[in-house]
């Protein structure tokens, strides 16, 4: 006899611009909580002032959540009082639907492009797409739209150089505009530094990041963190099957030593498949505070599978 097929489930990781406000936070995650889907990640930080959470459930309950979760985000984000250390263009500031293996990009595509039209015609907001949703690579990473700030993406919609993919063609007063995309399994590390400066770790992301000619996919910043009083070299892994966190951790301290710099503890932001910390411990790659709960299949069984395949 055949078993029944088991209802499709989407995972989604959108990253709101508020970090600080435990209220506003708490209305940004019950906005969330709709029949079909549920928040199996939270996490917030005053420094970057931002929440990611991390969504999974039906598709149309997911694209519920999300257009509620935007609607949350106009009510109670004001850019104007942002002031957060990490890059930003949106209150809902990126929306990305996660496609774990390849198979699964059509459906997440799917539900992306369902997202941006009911953003922009039910919520008035300009959405840009990016990710596997287009083929211009000028385009198709959110550090695209962000370069600038806010004021360089209202010049450019405001001369023609660039139009929102749904909504109007101009920047929401106080929510900015929402990036939504489609993309494979993104790690966001962040490496401390126990007594570094906010130039050593600039010069240390510098040296890291694939755009300097570092490791692939990787993006990487120096800041520093006023509320923690310490300087931070904050990445993205794009897709860890190509370079793994083992490896990220490797290049930061090794970079570091060159310097004479003594690195603190990792962070993970959000959540990580079980496959990415295949390689090491999450000890020996200095995340003191990592709980099992951090790993998306153990919150979410639904989503266990054979281990991926490479991404494209």
């Amino acid at each position: 006899m055949d078993l029944p097929l088991a209802p499709p489930t989407v995972l989604a990781v959108p990253n709101c611009s508020e970090g600080r406000d435990d209220w506003v936070i708490d209305a940004l995650h019950a906005a969330c909580e709709v029949p079909g889907a549920r928040v199996v990640g939270r996490h917030s930080d005053p420094d970057h002032d931002r929440t990611v959470f991390t969504l999974v459930g039906h598709p149309m309950a997911v694209q519920d959540a999300l257009v509620n979760l935007a609607a949350a985000c106009v009510d109670h984000i004001d850019l104007r009082r942002h002031r957060g250390v990490h890059p930003r263009v949106g209150a809902l500031d990126v929306c990305p639907l996660v496609a774990l293996q390849p198979d699964d990009e059509p459906l997440a595509e799917e539900v992306a492009l369902g997202l941006a039209d009911r953003l922009g015609h039910e919520l008035n907001l300009p959405v840009f797409l990016y990710g596997t949703l287009v083929a211009d690579p000028s385009r198709n990473r959110p550090f695209h739209f962000r370069r600038g700030g806010l004021e360089a993406l209202a010049e450019a919609i405001e001369s023609g150089r660039i139009a929102p993919d749904a909504g109007p063609a101009r920047l929401h007063a106080t929510a900015g505009a929402v990036l939504v995309g489609v993309r494979p399994p993104l790690i966001a590390w962040n490496m401390e530094l126990a007594d570094g400066t906010v130039a050593d770790a600039r010069a240390i992301a510098d040296r890291v990041r694939e755009s300097s000619g570092g490791l692939p996919g990787l993006r990487a910043l120096g800041l520093y963190l006023p509320e923690r009083g310490v300087a931070q070299v904050s990445m993205n892994i794009e897709d860890y099957r190509v370079t793994p966190p083992v490896q990220v951790v490797a290049a930061v301290r090794r970079e570091a030593a060159r310097l004479g710099v003594e690195l603190g503890d990792s962070e993970l932001v959000g959540m990580v498949p079980r496959d990415a910390l295949r390689a090491s411990s999450p000890a020996a790659l200095g995340l003191r505070r990592f709980t099992p709960a951090q790993v998306l299949e153990a919150r979410c069984p639904a989503l266990r599978r054979d281990p991926p395949r490479p991404y494209r």
